[in-house]
């Protein structure tokens, strides 16, 4: 169930790879807000509370591991795309060994901070130790986390993106039922969400590993799991570890973007989360095509096919833009019905309304960037993609707060300091991509 992806039309090629996983991130966030629902309707008020404010340090730590598996993913993807069955397979085992020893350690760390943590962001006495069991039993499954992350960005890196569609729907569902039944049926709360998640990923991680063993050959290794090769560490550090903190410098971005709307006032702050859930719907497509293209581009480069990295690079832009003009018409043109999914209150809507037509009108920007770190990535130059997220998001951050703290702007600040940081990501990437369409490495 691996796709070779040095072959064929790269057009179709690129749609079909990216259709699954642009679903399953939809799929991700659905199941999010059915999350905080069931913990909202059948826990309370203090419990939601709890579990929201932890969020921001638990897709923190899921999104560093993430990042880890995807640059990871990368060094697979070239080595299967040169036909290195060798290297896939100590590849393979290598990140497994060195990402299971990093998570539990990581695990630990988090475990043994997660009081200190919630306490440095200012959470209620009152719901701060639900907040900290919640935390520390999903910190706890970390573990798990890495493995399906893991397996997940192994698979699509041979060309299977259905698989991990298949996984994370199977895992979404698990999650689901074990809420209900936890924390409906046993009464156990928040903490009971939280066991509930860490079962479901560790049940999706023995579903990926029966798949594996029956239908992946190239990833039945059996006691070829065991092998580390010492020589492949350091640049799987370096892969994984670049693709790490730029995962978590765009979470501490928001998460600080966050804290500058909480001054702005409760109408305010109730707006920017309704239009940021459609953003993030608006926006994960982008950065899945940007996947896409990081995929297509790397196996054809480990195969010395560097007419196909050039075309898959440029295939991706264009579906990048086409995607751009799609969701900026939906999203400007039916701003208000979309907003009221959220919220009713007639001063929030007009809020979020004004915020999603503006921020709109600015998503070829981010299609843009996508495009382009995909391709970096796809070359394996994390480092520019590393820089230019840092630069967004700290642009971002820093227009937001000279908009909203010193000159006193209303909710059109926000869009506007993310236009502030996508151009400082475009300033700083666009020469960068220009240098290596010139020396023929593109």
């Amino acid at each position: 169930m691996t796709k070779d992806m040095t072959t064929g039309p790269i057009t179709p090629l690129l749609v079909n790879f990216t259709i699954p996983l642009v679903l399953g991130n939809l799929f991700q966030l659905t199941y999010n807000a059915v999350d905080s629902i069931i913990v909202g309707k059948f826990v309370g008020e203090d419990a939601l509370a709890a579990v929201g404010t932890s969020n921001p340090l638990m897709t923190l730590a899921i999104l560093f591991i993430n990042g880890v598996c995807l640059g990871a993913g990368i060094l697979v993807s070239t080595a299967f795309g040169a036909g290195d069955t060798r290297l896939v397979e100590r590849q393979v085992s290598t990140t497994a060994i060195a990402g299971s020893v990093f998570s539990l350690v990581f695990s630990l760390t988090c475990v043994i901070l997660a009081n200190p943590l919630l306490r440095l962001l200012q959470v209620p006495e009152e719901i701060l130790p639900i907040a900290v069991n919640y935390l520390r039993i999903v910190f706890g499954g970390l573990l798990f986390t890495f493995f399906y992350n893991f397996l997940a960005a192994t698979m699509r890196a041979l060309g299977d993106s259905k698989s991990a569609l298949y996984f994370l729907m199977i895992s979404s569902v698990l999650n689901i039922g074990g809420d209900l039944f936890f924390v409906e049926v046993l009464d156990w709360g928040s903490e009971g969400c939280a066991l509930s998640t860490v079962l479901s990923e560790a049940l999706c991680c023995v579903f990926c590993l029966i798949y594996i063993r029956w239908k992946v050959p190239v990833l039945q290794l059996g006691r070829r799991w065991f092998i580390f090769d010492s020589s492949l560490l350091k640049k799987t550090i370096s892969y994984g570890w670049t693709s790490a903190m730029q995962q978590a410098t765009v979470q501490l971005g928001k998460i600080a973007i966050q804290a500058i709307v909480n001054t702005m006032g409760v109408n305010a702050m109730a707006a920017f989360a309704a239009a940021g859930r459609i953003d993030d719907f608006a926006y994960v497509p982008q950065q899945n095509i940007g996947h896409a293209t990081t995929t297509l581009m790397a196996q054809n480069r480990g195969a010395g096919k560097k007419d196909r990295v050039r075309a898959s690079f440029f295939c991706g832009l264009k579906l990048e833009f086409l995607y751009a003009i799609f969701i900026t018409a939906i999203c400007f043109f039916c701003a208000e019905p979309i907003i009221r999914l959220f919220v009713t209150d007639a001063a929030v809507v007009h809020l979020g309304v004004r915020f999603l037509k503006l921020v709109s009108l600015f998503y070829l920007m981010p299609s843009l960037t996508n495009g382009i770190q995909g391709g970096f990535r796809g070359l394996g130059d994390l480092k520019i993609t590393l820089n230019s997220s840092t630069l967004n998001m700290a642009g971002r951050v820093a227009a937001a707060a000279v908009f909203v703290l010193l000159m006193k702007m209303d909710i059109e600040a926000l869009p506007y300091s993310y236009v502030v940081g996508w151009v400082l990501m475009l300033v700083y990437e666009a020469p960068m991509m220009v240098k290596y369409l010139r020396k023929g490495e593109l």
